[in-house]
């Protein structure tokens, strides 16, 4: 039986774990990021690998730093056949990747070498590509640079969401790492190298990307807003007042306002953009509330906005 170290957190690696689980590989343990905290009661939130650990009744390590950590000597020691990850959140220490008997490996979110990093899928939406896909790597010291054993393509749609897509690469992860594995096994693939001078870098989305700004177009705007649903969510600052955005729409229009000002607030609530371009919000936060639709906001707090004045502020 071929002996896994698994490390994940999100969805996305619980997917692939629990492929692995089906298909009869002994997982020899789990990493996954600490439990952490949310919402005003801050309760303790569990990875979703850990999840799919737990009903495994399997091993887990939630170390802060796996470099750092005490649980490093005991994963030192158990030197399995394969490590994979899936979305773990960590750089791994190269001692550690060492103690792979086969291979240690990683299903990555993107076509590489573009989206090199920890946010692969955001920039594919950000950046208003058309397709993306998976591919398999092996793990080396340097960021998602190791060789490729395998990828697969997939269309984005319109009206996808990082959230939709990672449901959909996880699957595609999971399959082609499940196709990889006998096959490295089996001395039947060849890695392919990355081409360094195409690599483009995803890297963590920070504080300050979450923002809509008036210097956007509309179909800027609303690629953010795709790409940071369901986390962490844009964000539009109204009367100096934050909102978050999660449903959008680019209108067909266009308009001879600057950006920043309400064109319209009849049924729709839609703000002019850079070029005359203008977006269309459909679902909308204020700080403090629940997400409501756009029709039950022009009826509540969207009076205080008038058509034809500049609502937003960067």
């Amino acid at each position: 039986m071929t002996s896994v170290i698994f490390l994940g957190t999100p969805k996305f690696g619980a997917v692939v774990l629990q492929g692995l689980i089906d298909q009869g590989y002994k997982i020899e343990a789990v990493v996954t990021q600490p439990d952490k905290k949310f919402g005003r009661k801050q309760e303790l939130h569990q990875s979703e690998v850990k999840k799919v650990a737990l009903a495994n009744n399997l091993k887990i390590y939630q170390p802060l730093h796996l470099s750092k950590s005490e649980e490093m000597n005991e994963l030192l020691s158990i030197r399995p056949d394969f490590i994979v990850t899936a979305a773990y959140g960590q750089f791994l220490p190269t001692k550690f990747l060492q103690t792979a008997k086969i291979k240690a490996i990683n299903v990555h979110g993107s076509l590489l070498p573009k989206y090199r990093g920890g946010a692969p899928i955001q920039y594919s939406l950000i950046n208003g590509d058309k397709q993306t896909g998976v591919t398999i790597i092996e793990m080396v010291k340097k960021m998602d640079a190791g060789e490729m054993y395998g990828s697969r393509v997939i269309d984005i749609s319109d009206d996808d969401t990082s959230g939709s897509l990672f449901e959909k690469l996880s699957i595609i992860g999971r399959d082609l790492l499940l196709e990889v594995i006998p096959k490295i096994i089996a001395n039947q693939i060849v890695p392919t190298c990355q081409d360094e001078d195409k690599v483009v870098f995803s890297p963590n989305i920070s504080k300050d990307q979450e923002q809509i700004k008036t210097s956007m177009t509309a179909t800027q705007a609303h690629n953010l807003v795709r790409a940071l649903n369901p986390q962490p969510g844009a964000y539009i600052l109204m009367h100096n007042k934050r909102y978050k955005i999660w449903q959008s729409e680019v209108s067909a229009e266009k308009c001879s306002l600057e950006s920043g000002y309400l064109v319209s607030k009849n049924k729709e609530f839609a703000i002019s953009f850079s070029n005359g371009t203008i977006l269309k919000i459909l679902n909308i936060q204020p700080t403090g509330k629940k997400p409501i639709a756009i029709k039950d906001f022009i009826n509540g707090q969207g009076n205080q906005f008038k058509v034809g004045e500049k609502i937003v502020e960067d």
